[in-house]
Order: C-alpha cells, then structure tokens, then sequence
C-alpha cells in the first residue's frame, strides 16, 4: 500500500463513501490502472490519475482501427478570433462540450443530434468571453465547467439547467483553461489568466495565479492555494505604467488526484514580473485542505510574458531578457499518477522538454527524459504541451514543433524511450494543409489519449492520426483540413487538431476538434469530428 501519508483518522471512508455518493466510480486498482466502463470518459483527464486511457476500449483495436470512418460532423458559427479547445465528456451515450460561440452542448454521441444547448451569457449580461474552452466534468448527474471569465457552472446533466454558477476570480483578465476533476464531493481547477499578453502601457502585472476547490452541490469555494504572494507596486515601467511584483504562475494545467492519500497534484506556469512564488511548479496538495505536502520547482527563474517575444515592443519591459531568465518554461501538462513496483509515482511534462517523474510521497526525483530541446522566448513551443497518456504499461509523450515534434513511449519505471515516431515528415505535403507550405509545422500539440494497442495524437499539420503502442507504427490517419457539414446545418472546416484536449474514444467512436492554429485561411468556423468502425 502506497499511501504512507495517510488521510486523516476515517478521512478514507469518508471519501469513498462521498464518491459513491457523488456518482463517482471508484476502483481497487492501483493508481494508473483505474478500470472504466468503455462507453463513459467523463472528464478531460479520463479518471482521477490522469491516464487519458480507456481500457475498457475492446471495438477499436490495432487491428481495426485502419477502418475508422468519419460518421458526422458538428460545425460550430464562426467567431473571430477564437477557436474550437473543448474536449467532449460522454456519459450514457451524451457527449457534454462547450463552443467558441458561448453554447454549451449535449449531443447524442452516435448521431450528433442536439439534446440541449445552455448560454453563457445567462449568468452574466456582459458576453465578453463568455465561452467555455476547458472540458467537463460529469458527476452525479450534473455537468461541470468553466469559461474565459474566470466562472465555473454546474447544469442538470439531463436538461442544461443551471444549478450553481461561481466566479472563481475577479481579476479582469483571469479565466479557466483548466479542466476541473472531481473527487469526494468536490470539484478542483486551476485558474490562468490573459494578462501576459499585456501591452507595453499596462499597469503589468496584478494576476496571482490560484488553484481551487469547490463544493460540487453548492458551488461554495471550500480552499485556495495561491502561487504568488500578493503584487505590490514596485515601481514604474519604461512606458510610465505602474509596475507591480511578483505576478503570474498561473495554472492553467488540468489536476490529477491520487485516490489512496487523497493528494491532488497540479502543474503552475511562469512569473509574470518578479521571481517569487511557486512558479514552474509541481504542487501536492492535500485535496480536503489544500495544505501543501510538498512542491517542486522545476525552473527558476522564469519570468516570462508575451510582450518578450515582440520586435517592436520597447526595451525595458521584460527584465528576463537582460539576464536570460525569459524562458516561458512553463508546466502546462497534466499529472499522470502511476504505480510501478509498489511505488506510487507522478509524471508530468514541462515545456522546457523535459518529462519529469517524481515520487508521489515526497516529490523526490525517480528520473527525467528529454525529449526535445528547448528554445527560450519561444512560447514553448518545442515542448510538452498538455499532457500524455498511460496505459499500465507505457508512458506516451509527446512534444510540439520540435522540428518535427514526435510521439514517445517511455519505460514508466526507467524514463528508457522505447520507441520515437516523429511527425510523418510528408505531412505538410498532402491534404488540406499542403496548400499553405509557409503556415503548415510538423507538431504534436494535443494531449495524448490510449485505448488497449492505439495511441492517439492529432498534429498542427491537420492530420488526426492512430499509432501502434507496441512501435509506433502510423496505424491509421485522416486529413481535418477540409470543409465538412454539419448535423447542425452548418458548413465548418478543419485546421490544426486542437491542441488543448485530445481524443475521446469510447464504445466503438473516436471524437476530437479540429479548430487550432494554424487556421489556414479558415473563413468558416471550426468543426467536432466523429469517427467509428
């Protein structure tokens, strides 16, 4: 038993006592081999550790998977400037998944029908970001999320009524790209924020990144965890606007729980302005009060915001430049909790490259594997993004534009690469993307997602694409840079796969968003894509 950190006298019966109350399944297995029903992916991480892995999977196979056909399509409205992030949940047939256009959705997951629709800016007059880009949660019957104004919602799962509707921060910029996970009664997510791309003449910065847990019947906030110590002014910048520090370190990664101790883990991003605070950060919280039990900083200092990569901007307003420290090495991926030999391990990816692997007690190191190398002041992008997948015998990684980026599988004991895929190197020269040779890049930015023999990874190219887990063979592919028709009755067109989710596949059907950057040319809105045998 791994838990040498136990929860407090009776806190374990309590716990499994409220998930089944909650409606939450709860498995004897280890973590990182928690079973599920083949039909149901009810959250963005698949289960509480964070596997992105459906075991229960037994329609869509290494053997069959080369016949997956598209089904249908859902077309979303176009929106300027925004694109399509939210990875669908499916419980009992219905998909739940938010739009760039300030729906909230229920599908039936076979056809694409529409059950229900929920608005946005019901809550809140002001439409202004109202849109959910992070995945649901279903739990209990009800269906949680949040959106670009820092809310989180819960709506009836069978009618989208809304039950509770909470503002998380007030912070103008802040918002949830954070998917929330639910574990004994309560719900736990992240809070990020748009105020790095800040102008030159902004008062920067007044963010402290947040992590929180909620109650999932009331919406009542239970615990915080903030990042970084309150900013205070500082100062002026070169522009004359205020200067406030530190700021940052927000935590727009999706959490994972570890059942057995009750330990809910998260990754954080970057400062802002100054150096203090728990930037570049592995936290292990304990989930019922938010006491950390352990952190560890990956990089220090990182004080990163996008004004640093802009040419015209003038100089003095990013202080990492002078030293080197504007790295935006950020930890932006999800926590994969896992057991090898009796050990209780945590994974996590930074986009520096690196995976890291910690022991889950103590966050000392087992081991790290580069994967890529990093480029500062790059926006991270030839690093891990979002998150891998572990299927109780492989971890799978992959890296972004790391020229090409490449899908990895890696001894979860040892960090060995078993085997390396990159990007197909003809992929930007076929299909939809291959008319734009000067936008189109070889990189793996979805989160990774597995069922028994398959790996799934989508790519910046357009392809959706299914690996073997045994070599890494392309097993299957499918170009999304086209226009498709949706059962909605509206015409969309795929781009790159999107990068904040990943696939869902379950019962036979594989889903997943085309609708990143690069958008080549798009003058339509983004589309949802089915797949089945």
């Amino acid at each position: 038993m791994l838990g040498r950190r136990r929860l407090r006298s009776g806190s374990v019966l309590i716990a499994l006592l409220a998930l089944c109350l909650a409606g939450t399944t709860v498995s004897a297995a280890p973590p990182g081999q928690v079973q599920g029903r083949a039909a149901e992916w009810t959250s963005w991480q698949k289960d509480l550790v964070g596997s992105r892995h459906n075991a229960a999977e037994r329609k869509i196979t290494e053997r069959t998977v080369a016949d997956l056909k598209l089904k249908w399509a859902f077309a979303f409205p176009k929106v300027p400037f925004l694109t399509a992030h939210s990875q669908p949940a499916i419980v009992d047939g219905i998909m739940y998944f938010g739009g760039p256009d300030g729906l909230f959705y229920a599908l039936d997951a076979k056809t694409g029908a529409t059950k229900w629709t929920f608005t946005l800016k019901t809550v809140d007059p002001e439409l202004r970001r109202a849109v959910v880009r992070n995945s649901p949660v279903v739990a209990g019957g009800k269906v949680y999320f949040g959106d670009l104004r820092g809310y989180m919602y819960a709506v009836k799962a069978s009618t989208g009524a809304l039950e509770w509707a909470t503002r998380l921060d007030t912070h103008a910029e802040a918002l949830i790209t954070s998917s929330p996970i639910h574990f004994a009664g309560k719900l736990f997510v992240g809070v990020s924020s748009d105020e790095s791309s800040a102008a030159a003449d902004y008062p920067c910065c007044t963010f402290r990144g947040q992590f929180a847990s909620i109650d999932a019947v009331t919406g009542k906030v239970l615990w915080r965890h903030y990042t970084v110590p309150e900013p205070k002014a500082v100062g002026t910048w070169p522009s004359g606007a205020t200067r406030f520090e530190p700021s940052g370190a927000a935590v727009w990664a999706s959490p994972s729980v570890d059942p057995v101790t009750g330990t809910v883990f998260i990754g954080t991003g970057q400062n802002y302005t100054g150096t203090t605070g728990d930037s570049d950060t592995v936290l292990a919280l304990d989930a019922f009060t938010g006491k950390v039990r352990w952190k560890r900083q990956m990089t220090h200092p990182d004080t990163w915001r996008l004004i640093c990569v802009d040419p015209s901007a003038p100089p003095g307003h990013c202080p990492g430049m002078e030293n080197g420290t504007a790295l935006d090495f950020d930890i932006g991926s999800l926590p994969n909790v896992f057991t090898v030999k009796g050990r209780t391990l945590v994974g996590i990816g930074q986009k520096s490259g690196i995976y890291h692997v910690l022991d889950a007690r103590t966050g000392e190191f087992v081991w790290q594997r580069q994967l890529s190398k990093p480029r500062p002041n790059d926006l991270g992008q030839s690093g891990i993004l979002w998150g891998g997948s572990y299927d109780g015998e492989r971890l799978y990684v992959a890296t972004n534009d790391a020229k090409p980026g490449a899908l990895h599988a890696l001894d979860p004991a040892t960090g060995a690469l078993l085997w390396k895929t990159p990007n197909p190197a003809n992929g930007c020269g076929w299909g939809g993307s291959a008319q734009y040779p000067d936008e189109c890049i070889l990189a793996n930015r979805p989160a990774v997602s597995t069922t028994p023999g398959v790996v799934y990874e989508g790519s910046a190219d357009g392809k959706m694409r299914a690996y073997s887990a045994r070599d890494g063979r392309v097993l299957w592919e499918f170009d999304t840079v086209r226009d498709f028709h949706g059962v909605n009755g509206i015409t969309g067109r795929g781009s790159g796969i999107s990068a904040a989710g990943g696939a869902v596949v379950v019962d036979g059907m594989m889903y997943v968003h085309s609708g990143y950057h690069p958008t080549y040319n798009n003058d339509k809105g983004y589309v949802l894509l089915a797949f089945g045998l």
